[in-house]
């Protein structure tokens, strides 16, 4: 792109505040603008902002309870069915496994990749190595390292790889940790519609949000690597639940028995107020709305069995056949929108850091994808056995909430309690 008409871009879409910081850059950091600025969809960029100023309604849609399978109420025969075909796929070699880990543990006070978070345990590990010592069990059970990829963002991968590689992959083999994949990334802009200028002097950019994973996979050769490899199932989850189980062979064999192409493990919320989104049927398509999105009588609905009509919480526990990854692959999901704060370089070159949201930045959500499916298994799990989060420095979801739990699920495993 030359530089008139790079000027041009930003003069047509009202954008020409970011020619300050251009002039002030150096002719390295010139080439970055202009490179960036070659990728951004402009006309995307306006639809995404007049979203800022839509507020999302369901008066006109039919919201229903979703079915689901409580896990606790399986019987003995059940269990050693689910638990044998989900062992069988495990041993077969048909199973791998994603971590989602684009964030930084900015939140927590963690300079790094949240993955490479301490969150206090005796033992120092960080949240990668929790997490892969649930593949270590899995190899040492069945005598199959699972495949594991990594999905990083443009910020922290490079920081990723090389804590992998300092901590000799956590005695993992090597090459069973297939690819560390960056996910995608927009423009944030102000409460104005406007390009945001970072510390850095560039264009401010952030992470597409969970539901960039489909692309992801799809761009960056990691849907073909496990073709090549004969996978079948992709387990999906989130850096930051140390109670990930990603190799359960009970929730891998429950798809797989029932052919769900699609799952998700589920645990009901702790209270109505509970800030998480909830699975339900949308205009009878499998969905998850959001906690902002329920109104107050829904979030407090129970049925005849007493327990929340809408209580069964999505905690990014996914797994996936590949079929249907080879389905939704190129599917652009909705983006939403949130309100946050984000330092920024004003027009005289001043660092401003707000003490309110002043930004917008863009997330497609993994969930939307289940819209798109005739149906998903539902399995419910339970809180202490499966979700662990570490969202905030104190206070629900915080380093200490998820080390008491993460801690009396060791000692239960250890009792044979589970």
């Amino acid at each position: 792109m030359e530089e008139d008409s790079f000027k041009e871009i930003l003069k047509k879409y009202n954008q020409e505040h970011v020619l300050v910081a251009y002039e002030r850059a150096d002719e390295e950091k010139k080439k970055e603008i202009i490179n960036q600025v070659k990728r951004i969809d402009f006309e995307q960029m306006k639809d995404l902002y007049d979203l800022t100023k839509k507020e999302i309604k369901f008066e006109n849609s039919i919201i229903e309870p979703i079915q689901y399978l409580d896990s606790l109420k399986l019987t003995d025969e059940e269990k050693r069915k689910y638990i044998e075909k989900g062992e069988e796929i495990i041993k077969n070699e048909k199973l791998a496994v994603i971590t989602m880990a684009g964030g930084q543990g900015t939140r927590l006070g963690h300079n790094g990749p949240k993955g490479t978070y301490d969150m206090g345990l005796e033992s120092h590990k960080s949240l990668f190595e929790l997490l892969v010592d649930d593949l270590k069990e899995t190899k040492q059970k069945y005598g199959v390292a699972v495949p594991w990829y990594i999905m990083t963002s443009k910020e922290n991968n490079s920081d990723t790889e090389k804590f992998f590689k300092e901590h000799n992959y956590f005695d993992y083999p090597k090459d069973s940790i297939r690819m560390f994949f960056k996910q995608g990334e927009l423009p944030m802009l102000d409460e104005d519609g406007k390009l945001i200028i970072d510390e850095t002097g560039k264009i401010k950019e952030a992470a597409d949000g969970h539901g960039g994973i489909f692309g992801a996979i799809f761009k960056n050769g990691v849907l073909d690597d496990m073709k090549n490899k004969g996978i079948e199932w992709i387990f999906v989850g989130a850096v930051d639940n140390p109670l990930a189980r990603m190799t359960d062979p009970l929730f891998i064999g429950f798809a797989a028995v029932n052919n769900y192409y699609t799952a998700s493990k589920t645990i009901a919320k702790a209270y109505p107020e509970e800030k998480v989104g909830v699975f339900c049927k949308k205009d009878g398509k499998p969905y998850v709305i959001e906690y902002t999105e329920l109104s107050k009588e829904q979030a407090n609905q129970r049925n005849s069995d007493g327990e929340l009509t809408y209580g069964e919480a999505h905690v990014l526990l996914n797994l996936f056949h590949i079929s249907t990854l080879e389905k939704i692959k190129e599917v652009k999901l909705p983006y939403h929108c949130a309100h946050k704060k984000a330092n920024y370089i004003d027009i005289d070159g001043n660092v401003i850091k707000p003490e309110k949201p002043n930004a917008y930045k863009f997330e497609a959500f993994i969930f939307d994808a289940f819209a798109l499916l005739p149906e998903i298994g539902i399995l419910k799990g339970v809180r202490e056995n499966d979700f662990a989060p570490i969202k905030n420095a104190e206070g629900n979801d915080s380093p200490e909430t998820a080390r008491r739990l993460y801690i009396d699920f060791q000692n239960r495993k250890r009792d044979g309690v589970i």
